[in-house]
């Protein structure tokens, strides 16, 4: 038997043991009057070995246990933090002996006065006290129990309890996703719960997940994107519009990638993507001010949110960081560079695509201050505006990135209706599928009874927690990151 079947057979005797007593381990409700952190905080002017006379009624998990004859020491940890609690044998009586069925990990609920003990802890003297949950399955020891990453990630809810800073990620990523929406309802826009499933996927070049629909024995996918429904909704007459929640890509995992990521996208009737761009920037300082500072260490790198953010063209890039001066060269010179650096061309081989190609090979990672890298190729863009100056082969979309990473994609929104069906029909002449985007006729249909002109966005919220929190990986910052069962 090992260790941990040990530790579970003598719970399960504490637990029969309680019941024995007429002690019911898992009681349906408890009344709770004060958090851990709002006594710490109201009583923190206590002087040391004060005792008020101020009653509270408190509840958590037992993460420590110590007993000295007739008085006992425990912390308690609830979502706000650790609590002590201070049990003597001479207040409680017999209910004292109670404390020997109790382990590391049950949960329990205290009541009593707030004190602080000579040693200067905010502490609450139980008058009396109730098992709510028996654990039964011991916790990881404190040091050692808990560093495997892998484990931590499937089980996150023992990450959560162990790991106060794992907690901590969390509430962050909620007041970040809060903000967002308070500053797009601020400004006007309506946020729309569109279908997960839908009958043709799009708005982005990515292998779709597949399922069946038994009833209309027909296929169905797991949304890629959020931008199709959007767009019709513009058509449909709303200026401003939403969408903050999950997609689907099925694709492989890595630290900056997760088959299921939640995903921002916003679309605005009558602006660019220059003034989108604006929007873009001023949204990831709002959101940096949230977590109260405007410079990270992310991958590294110290990143300062409080600059402008700098912008250059797709090609200037190029010619900065890669000293390839993209208009001076040939498309047979560009073709010669792409396989000197041994780069396989994820779409049908041409300007645009080579162009496309040399940029991530060779200029994203050293992209590490946020950048906007704008005038992307229509290759690559086949749902944006063409330049308004009227460059060849070139679009007005953006990316944000930093750090190498890209976290935001904006569009000049295509909305030439007899353009867009040429775009996607010609998409649909290249043999690596997972790179290009789905024909979707209604949507075509949808833009021929007129879609305004617009600018729209879509942002990686996992990447711009990953970046405000400082975390290393993707799945510190998803609650239960795709894991492989085990066996």
């Amino acid at each position: 038997m090992s260790n941990e079947d040990v530790f579970i057979q003598n719970r399960l005797r504490k637990l029969e043991e309680m019941r024995k007593r007429g002690i019911e381990p898992y009681p349906y409700s408890y009344d709770v009057s004060h958090k851990a952190m709002d006594i710490t905080k109201k009583y923190e002017n206590l002087e040391n070995g004060e005792k008020t006379q101020d009653f509270v009624s408190v509840a958590g998990r037992i993460m420590t246990s110590r007993g000295m004859g007739k008085i006992h020491f425990m912390h308690i940890l609830d979502s706000t933090g650790k609590l002590q609690l201070y049990f003597e044998a001479g207040t409680l009586g017999e209910k004292y002996k109670l404390l020997k069925l109790l382990d590391i990990g049950d949960i329990i609920g205290a009541k009593g006065a707030v004190m602080r003990t000579k040693r200067g802890e905010i502490t609450v003297a139980v008058s009396d006290f109730s098992v709510l949950t028996k654990g039964i399955r011991p916790l990881p020891e404190k040091f050692h129990g808990l560093t495997d990453k892998e484990l931590r990630y499937r089980k996150r809810y023992l990450d959560l309890i162990m790991n106060p800073e794992v907690r901590d990620v969390f509430v962050k990523r909620a007041m970040i996703i809060k903000e967002i929406r308070k500053y797009l309802d601020e400004n006007g826009f309506i946020e729309f719960d569109n279908p997960v499933l839908e009958t043709q996927y799009g708005g982005a070049a990515a292998k779709p997940f597949i399922t069946h629909h038994n009833a209309l024995d027909i296929d169905l996918f797991l949304r890629i994107s959020l931008e199709i429904p959007l767009k019709k909704e513009l058509v449909g007459g709303f200026d401003k519009v939403y969408a903050l929640g999950k997609v689907f890509r099925n694709e492989g995992i890595d630290q900056n990638h997760n088959p299921e990521f939640t995903l921002l996208e916003w679309y605005e009737a009558y602006v660019d993507y220059n003034f989108t761009m604006d929007r873009c920037e001023e949204l990831f300082k709002r959101c940096a001010k949230v977590m109260g500072k405007d410079k990270f260490v992310f991958e590294g790198h110290e990143i300062d949110l409080s600059k402008r953010f700098e912008r250059l063209t797709m090609k200037e890039a190029l010619k900065k960081y890669a000293d390839i001066d993209i208009d001076a060269m040939t498309d047979e010179e560009l073709a010669e560079l792409v396989e000197k650096h041994g780069i396989e061309p994820k779409l049908h081989p041409c300007r645009g695509v080579y162009m496309q190609e040399l940029f991530e090979e060779l200029v994203e990672g050293k992209l590490v201050q946020p950048v906007f890298i704008i005038d992307h190729p229509v290759e690559v863009s086949p749902l944006v505006k063409k330049k308004r100056t009227g460059e060849e082969g070139i679009t007005e979309r953006a990316e944000l990135f930093i750090c190498g990473n890209e976290m935001a994609n904006i569009y000049s929104e295509l909305n030439d209706p007899i353009d867009q069906r040429r775009r996607l029909e010609e998409q649909q002449k290249e043999k690596n599928r997972d790179e290009a985007y789905a024909m979707d006729e209604d949507f075509v249909q949808s833009l021929e009874y007129g879609m305004p002109p617009a600018g729209g966005i879509g942002i990686g919220i996992d990447r711009l927690v990953m970046l405000l929190t400082e975390s290393e990986s993707i799945r510190d910052v998803i609650i239960f990151p795709t894991m492989k069962p085990e066996d």
